[in-house]
Order: structure tokens, then C-alpha cells, then sequence
């Protein structure tokens, strides 16, 4: 069922309806439509909250349609164009290909994810956003906390996004100790609410050896929670998970490591400023560890003295001794690997 959230932020709204997008330099709403519902503590709540907070910050209203599901959005694209949506944020990789034709149809300009190529001046800007610091530093911390010495990464997919995290990661467990296995395991093509698979394939993981899992998936990483709370480690201990994108610590039961956090509202926002300078569509954007619109969270379960250790090659990151690039092909991320799970 398509839920549409209308969030008044300005100090004044328009009355009535609002036929087709704004002209270039005015924004007079945004809309942000997600596959899933806003309560994943993760892709799409961020989104959606990111949303909410850049429309709050320019003082422009926000249209949030979500649980729309991984098909065909053109209607509801075509829904929030006719209401006046001065934006549309197409949050998720398959619709990557529906939104660009809906802002050339209608003349709205669109964003969407996993195209950097498919930018288009005044039409259609891609926020292609990569967290691979952040995982980095979460590789480098699995290293230091495994047991077993053997770590498990499980994905629901292979975008972009998710790739260039597992390499990050791999490329700093082997930084911080190359003797540590590293198991690679894919739930899916596009498997990214599948919550039984990530359950299932989660536990093939640890069963291999891994005690912390380092998990990508939407929906699907409530299953990959739910196995690192109900499956031992081999030698008989807890196993531990480290989240991407939001925070599951309202909903921890002492299993969540860390979490590569993501804080999408200054894209979001910029976003919105090029579109008022006419300058949207012309380039992309970025997340990172410099100003904390990617960074770890910290835990109970985190040692003080490894935590600072953390810090220290953070530092080194944004300073640039530590030189971590983005790998966004999915070969050559499985290269990384030790193996890779059928």
C-alpha cells in the first residue's frame, strides 16, 4: 500500500494544487520515494530523514512515499510531478531507470542512485554515495576483535554502494592483520529485503568460522542480525555485527560492534541549492570521514584502547598517509576475498 507523508516545514505553504515542477531556481517541494519503509534504521530511513532534515533546513515542504517496493514507480512519480514536487529522490537502484524518463516526460528533475554516467543538466543528478572510509575503519576494527581471526562479509546484492564498502573493508582487515580470513557472501542479485536469506546465509558464514559479520542489506540485514544473536561462534563465544548506513541501537541486544554511518541531508541539501543555482545534473556528490557524513559508531562493546587506536587511523585517512579508494566492480571485490560462499 503507497503511503504518502506530506511534511509542512515552510512558513508558508501553498493552498491547493500545484501543476507540474518548478521552474529552474525555485523549489517549492521535495519528494523522497523509498522501497521500504522508514523504519530500517538504515537506507531507507536515512534517506527519508535526510530528506526531511535538508527540507526543514531551506524551508521547503517534504512529500515522503515509501514501502513502494522494487517495481515499476512511474505512476507515483508521475502522482508527486502533478502535485508540484520541485524534486523527486528516487531512493533505491531500480528505479534508476523509470525516474530519468519520467523527469524528461515531465520536465521534473530527478535523483537517482548506482548512474554516475547518467547525469543530465537540470534533469537528472546521481548520488552514487560510497561509505568505503568508514568501512576502512570497520575493517580495521573487525581485525583487531576477532577471536577467531576470521571475519564474514554478506551483502544483498552487489551495487556500487555496497561494493566499494566490502572492499574498503577487506582492504583493512588485511591492513591491520593479513592472516585474517575474510568470507564473502552474496544473499542475492537484488535480495535486498530478503530477511530469511540474510538469516540463512549469515549463519553459513559463522558456521564457517567468522565471529564478526560486517552486513549490507536493508530489510535483509534484520535476518543477518537476527543469526549473529542466535548462532555461536565455532569456538563457542557471541558473534558480532557491524551495521551500514543507520544505527540499530535502540534495537541492540548486545550483538551490534559498529556501524558505517551514513548522514545523507548535506547531499540532499546541495542537491536543492543547485537546483535554485541551475547548476543541478552538472555534477556528483560525495559522503565522507572529514566532516562526519561518514563515520563509526562507537559502542559498549568497543574497547576504549581500540577505540582510540580507531581514532588514529581515521586521522590518518582524511590527512592522507592512509589513501583508501573506492572499488566499485564486483570482480574485483571478490578478488579481495579469502573465499567467497556458493
Amino acid at each position: 500500500m503507497l503511503k504518502l507523508l506530506k511534511c509542512s516545514v515552510s512558513a508558508i505553504i501553498l493552498s491547493g494544487v500545484l501543476l507540474g515542477g518548478a521552474l529552474a531556481g525555485e523549489v517549492n517541494s521535495i519528494a523522497i520515494l523509498t522501497p521500504e519503509e522508514g523504519t530500517d534504521y538504515g537506507w531507507n530511513q536515512q534517506g527519508i530523514d535526510a530528506a526531511k532534515a535538508a527540507g526543514k533546513a531551506a524551508g521547503v515542504e517534504v512529500v515522503v512515499a515509501q514501502g513502494l517496493g522494487y517495481g515499476d514507480v512511474r505512476p507515483t512519480l508521475r502522482e508527486l510531478a502533478s502535485d508540484g514536487a520541485s524534486l523527486l529522490i528516487a531512493h533505491a537502484s531500480g528505479y534508476n531507470t523509470s525516474a530519468p524518463e519520467i523527469a524528461k516526460e515531465l520536465k521534473v528533475p530527478v535523483a537517482i542512485v548506482d548512474t554516475p554516467n547518467g547525469l543530465e543538466k537540470g534533469l537528472v543528478a546521481d548520488y552514487t554515495l560510497s561509505g568505503h572510509q568508514g568501512a576502512y575503519l570497520a575493517g580495521r576494527l573487525a581485525a583487531k576483535m576477532s577471536r577467531s581471526k576470521s571475519v564474514g562479509i554478506v551483502v544483498s546484492g552487489e551495487p556500487p554502494s555496497w561494493n566499494s564498502q566490502s572492499a574498503a573493508f577487506a582492504q583493512g582487515v588485511k591492513a591491520e592483520n593479513p592472516d585474517v580470513k575474510i568470507t564473502y557472501a552474496v544473499i542475492g542479485p537484488a535480495a535486498y529485503s530478503d530477511a530469511a536469506g540474510g538469516k540463512r546465509v549469515t549463519e553459513s558464514v559463522i558456521a564457517s568460522g567468522a565471529d564478526i559479520i560486517f552486513g549490507q542489506g536493508n530489510g535483509s540485514s534484520f535476518g543477518m542480525l537476527q543469526a549473529v544473536e542466535t548462532t555461536k561462534a565455532t569456538d563457542g563465544g557471541k558473534v558480532y555485527f557491524i551495521d551500514v548506513i543507520g544505527d540499530k541501537s535502540p534495537i541492540d541486544k548486545g550483538f551490534l560492534l559498529s556501524s558505517v554511518v551514513w548522514n545523507i541531508e548535506p547531499v540532499y541539501a546541495a542537491m536543492i541549492a543547485d537546483i535554485k543555482a541551475d547548476t543541478f545534473g552538472t555534477k556528483h556528490y560525495s559522503i565522507g570521514l572529514q566532516d562526519d557524513s561518514v563515520k563509526l559508531l562507537k559502542t559498549a562493546a568497543i574497547p576504549d584502547k581500540v577505540w582510540s587506536e580507531i581514532q588514529a587511523v581515521r586521522d590518518d585517512v582524511i590527512s592522507g598517509k592512509i589513501k583508501v579508494d573506492p572499488v566499485y566492480d564486483a570482480a574485483a571485490v571478490r578478488a579481495l576475498m579469502t573465499s567467497v560462499a556458493q
